[in-house]
């Protein structure tokens, strides 16, 4: 039985198949799971063995009625930012640790993609983990505390950072400090930015992200998505 608190929507994999890969969706702040599993269907064009979890945050959006977060934003020092990652994180690996195992699939066959909030804390657990993962996919987000990396940091998944610049809610100027933090540490980091994107994703960093998490699961060709 389930013991993590985390809760969300999930899609099978679109062969019908057993899932032999696992693509979690971390959501951004104040919204849930259904946020991002709608990305689901265009992920599944190229993992058609994929199945696709989006948890809602561990607790209720602070600053609205409705929505998640996975941690509070009210106080956005970089302190209690990463306290509140700190808080939320034992969540998440334990909601990641369960999944697998009921699915019988190991690190190699999970990949993260986070928004925003959902960003920090892909990072922030994915180099943290005793095994490395698939893939992190990383949009509009940062990377918190990357002062506390060499003592901390034990594995190095691939990652992809994707931001607009001009991102009005995560400047774009997070991405290349996220990007030298995570090179020095050896991590392998790709980054793309869009001079025309504010605080979402867009069609080509949608794709981009797509590639990446089939790539990382060993697919022997590019995904090119159906022009028609």
């Amino acid at each position: 039985m389930p013991t993590n608190p985390l809760r969300g929507p999930g899609v099978a994999p679109a062969s019908g198949r057993p899932a032999r890969q696992l693509v979690v969706f971390l959501h951004g702040v104040g919204a849930d799971g259904d946020d991002l599993i709608s990305l689901s269907p265009y992920f599944a064009e190229a993992l058609p063995d994929a199945e696709f979890l989006s948890p809602n945050g561990p607790f209720a959006f602070d600053m609205a009625p409705a929505g998640h977060q996975w941690f509070s934003l009210q106080d956005r020092s970089p302190q209690a930012i990463l306290d509140g990652i700190r808080t939320a994180a034992p969540l998440l690996d334990s909601f990641l640790d369960e999944q697998l195992a009921a699915r019988r699939l190991t690190e190699d066959n999970l990949a993260l993609v986070g928004f925003s909030q959902g960003t920090m804390m892909a990072l922030y657990v994915a180099l943290r983990r005793p095994r490395p993962c698939a893939a992190v996919v990383g949009y509009s987000g940062l990377l918190a505390a990357p002062d506390l990396l060499p003592a901390e940091i034990k594995v190095r998944p691939r990652v992809l950072l994707v931001h607009g610049e001009v991102d009005e809610v995560v400047p774009h100027g997070f991405l290349p400090l996220a990007k030298s933090a995570l090179e020095l540490m050896g991590v392998p980091v790709v980054s793309l930015s869009y001079p025309d994107l504010g605080h979402g994703i867009n069609d080509e960093g949608l794709m981009a992200g797509i590639r990446f998490v089939a790539e990382g699961f060993g697919a022997s060709t590019p995904y090119c998505p159906d022009p028609n």
